[in-house]
């Protein structure tokens, strides 16, 4: 039986609930209730309109990820909040490539850290590129305000994003970023859309809720008790809450001046947050090198490459697919390259732990040429600029993912004596060779 949605709130007919007595009627005492799914066209059973389900789909979403998040490396470091995030804004407003289309034409190439699905894409159709430039747009900047526009917009608009953001995760690894931003997309379903994800049948989850539903239709209110209310008083006050801080967020929203990643108050209840507002039009790499030759600067020095988990460093190397992992310090890695080591101390940091063998360091990458070895003697870092290889050229043949140049060094050599003093003066434990 189909309801009206949007109508009067309706009981389930009597006709309705006597054959779901009759077909039960035959179980043996004790025997568990039947589970099985609604036929379709069943599922408008439950009215629309009500969030009882929604809040289960988003508590399951939730705890998915966290649980990613809890073992993503470093989880210590940073914290665990929520932004909402309308990064239209600072697209249109940041970097002249959105506004001309052509973003799409570096962006799997310079992405952070790129998956194997990024590497044919990076080699679509200009006119797919200009395309792809233009959805962002209007998922960013027209369908947010679906939300607006009733039901069935707003269930169009949670469908769009949680495709567009499948659509991310399928072509880039952006850790658990574009999960994340799936969860409040479920908030644009109702009772009556997600019906069909719960089995049915007396006792099961959707009866309850339907019973629930014929209460509220029959104007029955549930007697509110002395912790309900203590409740809903501490809900309205965080809403209360969380609108005043959101005033100068709203006010920098809506400047010509935007800035983004950043917060206004200590708490960081509420903040500014826009990913790829600037696109990098080249990819360069920092590759972090050792050697146990006695002089680095002698011509046959052999220099040994340490290769990290997932961004790019050996040309033949496969890129990886981790979503929704999140591989902290690779990232850290994709912000250094196009900076100098003087805006980025603690790469230093990491040489001089490379310098020792030290275990812990050594855990957050994918090789260490110097395993079972003595220590190397100096590490240096070099800078590379990185291409993809064309499908079916000449360097595809030979294995090669990548076609890398070097630009030059992005740290002359070090040991750990040139070391000593710069670890001293930021007051970091020296540290000893294993």
């Amino acid at each position: 039986m189909h309801m009206r949605t949007g109508g009067p709130a309706m009981a389930a007919p009597e006709e309705s609930l006597r054959r779901r007595k009759a077909g039960n009627a035959g179980a043996e005492p004790g025997s568990p209730p039947g589970t099985g799914r609604d036929p379709v066209g069943c599922s408008a059973r439950l009215r629309a309109g009500t969030f009882w389900l929604t809040r289960i789909v988003l508590l399951r979403a939730l705890a998915f990820i966290y649980c990613i998040r809890l073992v993503s490396e470093n989880r210590k470091r940073t914290p665990w909040e929520f932004s909402v995030a309308c990064g239209g804004l600072i697209k249109i407003r940041g970097d002249r490539c959105w506004r001309d289309l052509t973003c799409m034409d570096f962006h799997y190439e310079t992405q952070p850290v790129p998956n194997p699905v990024a590497y044919f894409l990076h080699r679509s159709p200009w006119w797919v590129h200009r395309f792809e430039t233009l959805s962002n747009h209007f998922l960013e900047l027209v369908v947010p305000f679906f939300i607006f526009l009733g039901r069935q917009m707003c269930a169009l608009h949670g469908a769009l994003q949680i495709l567009f953001q499948v659509v991310l995760i399928i072509s880039g690894n952006l850790s658990f970023l574009n999960w994340l931003t799936m969860v409040p997309s479920v908030a644009c379903f109702d009772d009556a859309t997600l019906g069909f994800l719960f089995p049915s049948g007396p006792g099961a989850l959707k009866d309850r809720v339907l019973k629930l539903q014929e209460e509220t239709a029959r104007g029955a209110r549930p007697t509110l008790r002395y912790g309900c209310m203590v409740r809903r008083a501490v809900h309205v006050a965080l809403g209360v809450l969380v609108a005043w801080l959101s005033v100068p967020v709203v006010i920098n929203l809506l400047s010509p001046t935007q800035v983004m990643n950043t917060s206004f108050n200590p708490l960081r209840i509420v903040n500014t947050y826009g990913a790829f507002g600037s696109i990098t039009k080249e990819r360069t790499e920092v590759i972090l090198q050792g050697t146990a030759s006695p002089n680095a600067s002698l011509p046959d020095a052999v220099w040994e490459d340490y290769e990290f988990k997932c961004k790019p460093g050996d040309p033949g190397r496969r890129p990886c697919l981790i979503s929704p992992y999140h591989h902290r310090l690779d990232w850290l890695m994709w912000f250094a390259a196009f900076q100098t080591y003087e805006h980025n101390e603690w790469i230093i940091h990491l040489a001089g732990k490379l310098l020792a063998n030290d275990a812990t360091a050594l855990s957050l990458l994918a090789l260490n040429p110097f395993k079972d070895r003595a220590p190397p003697r100096w590490v240096r870092g070099e800078h590379y600029r990185y291409k993809f290889s064309r499908p079916g050229g000449q360097h595809a043949a030979a294995g090669k993912w990548w076609v890398r140049k070097k630009i030059g060094a992005y740290f002359p050599p070090l040991s750990l004596r040139d070391l000593k003093d710069y670890f001293r003066s930021r007051e970091w434990p020296y540290p000893e060779p294993d």
